[in-house]
């Protein structure tokens, strides 16, 4: 018996569209290790059989009977998705950051396992890349990102497995698969009409109905949700993207924190709010005392120093950009924030999964998810925070030094931002469409810049 996706897994396929492919992307920068990038490679080929899926591709159930089936694919090639990639020497970050804006501007081929790897040699200070891609129906719960985790350890002599010969099974055919779905819906006649509500074969469909889901649900919310304000991150959005990547001491946060108050978080999106109020005044546009910036924010539930968990829930913050004291805009989103999680106004991830029949997937698909269905109507951008290891990880003995995750866009979306906290520092991916946001790398610097202001104010 086939395995069948998930009614979240299938969603994010059925939600896919040419302009704005769903892969979750990453960028590792790591030590250049002694067997060069050919060691990270044997160690990918090595790993594999520690995520099965990987070596699966997605099967369509003819006539769309019933959702997709995971299948072992037989023609699977480890060089095509592992790829080697080079840089004219010694590369730069700007060089590195066009190769990753062409790279996740190219949609993942559906008719293999939907991840890609790329190594990449020649970077200045002898260091090396791995940039990844990772669809988010490959993904079961926030601590299994993408194949980059698979490839860490916290021991640098931590031994590579030896690879295992690996036997595809034939997957079956049409017919089969015809055959399982009407047996399915004979021992589950419910399965029926969760296919039709799922409105496999219409992309439009499911959308409608991811949003009036997640409107219902916002209505049902003690304060009455607005439309989001008029915006220029909100736009038709093009195939193409620019990446640009900012950094942060997690010990300056934690002395701003200490300073002004709040959480760790809350800084973190002052640092955003500063940086999009600065970005937004460079390019002309009004910023009066009123005007704000609506962000879609995925958090962990649970205590800044704890291990990362899966218990994920998503707020609508409106970003005081019109407020020019960084103070200020730390208070008031510090109380933003509070007063959410105190009162429930909240979009929980929870009660989405509930209403929505999904289950729960990382935070960075869970904002990517819920822009599918919202952008448009209730919020401007974004903002995923989510927290890493406090200490070194390596791979094939070489240290892994900083990590940038690349959040996908949605229809109408021009920004997304990532955020993923690794060794003491935090670190920010932009992921931006190229026409609407091409001065993304503008708004990175913004955000060291606030950073070290608010620095300052905590003396």
């Amino acid at each position: 018996m086939v395995e069948r996706l998930t009614r979240l897994d299938a969603s994010f396929l059925y939600l896919e569209e040419p302009d704005t492919p769903m892969h979750v992307g990453g960028v590792l920068i790591l030590e250049r290790p002694a067997g060069g990038v050919e060691a990270l490679a044997d160690l990918v080929e090595a790993r594999l059989p520690l995520v099965p899926r990987y070596r699966q591709r997605v099967a369509e159930v003819p006539g769309h009977l019933a959702d997709p089936v995971w299948v072992d694919d037989p023609d699977f090639d480890i060089n095509y998705h592992v790829r080697r990639s080079g840089l004219p020497r010694p590369g730069t970050e700007a060089q590195l950051l066009d190769l990753v804006s062409r790279l996740t501007s190219r949609p993942l081929d559906r008719r293999r396992p939907l991840w890609e790897a790329y190594l990449v040699d020649g970077l200045s200070d002898n260091r090396v890349a791995v940039v990844t891609k990772t669809h988010p129906a490959l993904v079961d719960g926030l601590s299994a990102l993408d194949i980059g985790q698979v490839l860490l350890d916290v021991d640098p002599d931590a031994p590579a497995p030896h690879a295992e010969e690996w036997r595809p099974q034939r997957p079956p055919n049409g017919a089969a698969l015809v055959w399982q779905a009407l047996d399915e819906y004979v021992r589950r006649p419910s399965a029926v009409v969760d296919t039709v509500r799922g409105a496999v074969t219409d992309v439009r469909s499911t959308a409608a109905r991811l949003t009036g889901v997640a409107g219902g649900l916002l209505r049902t919310a003690r304060k009455a949700v607005m439309p989001a304000p008029n915006s220029p991150l909100n736009a038709s959005v093009g195939r193409q993207r620019r990446v640009a990547v900012a950094r942060a001491e997690l010990d300056d946060l934690k002395k701003i924190r200490k300073a002004h108050g709040g959480t760790v978080n809350d800084v973190l999106l002052t640092v955003v709010t500063g940086a999009l109020r600065e970005w937004l005044l460079s390019r002309g546009e009004p910023v009066v005392a009123g005007t704000s910036v609506r962000a879609l924010v995925p958090v962990s539930m649970q205590d800044e120093d704890a291990s990362p968990g899966n218990r994920v829930s998503s707020y609508l913050v409106d970003l005081p950009v019109g407020e020019p004291n960084p103070r200020v805009r730390l208070t008031r989103l510090s109380y933003a924030m509070r007063g959410i999680a105190l009162h429930g106004q909240s979009v929980g991830a929870d009660s989405l999964i509930a209403l929505t029949g999904f289950a729960p997937s990382t935070l960075h698909a869970l904002g990517a998810r819920a822009a599918r269905g919202l952008s448009r109507r209730l919020f401007n951008l974004v903002v995923t925070n989510v927290p890493g290891p406090q200490l070194p990880l390596y791979a094939s003995g070489s240290r892994m030094l900083e990590v940038f995750p690349v959040v996908p866009l949605a229809r109408g979306q021009g920004l997304s931002i990532g955020m993923t906290s690794y060794d003491g520092r935090v670190y920010f991916g932009f992921n931006a469409d190229r026409d609407g946001v091409g001065d993304v790398d503008v708004l990175a610097d913004l955000v060291e810049q606030e950073v070290g202001e608010l620095v300052e104010t905590a003396g």
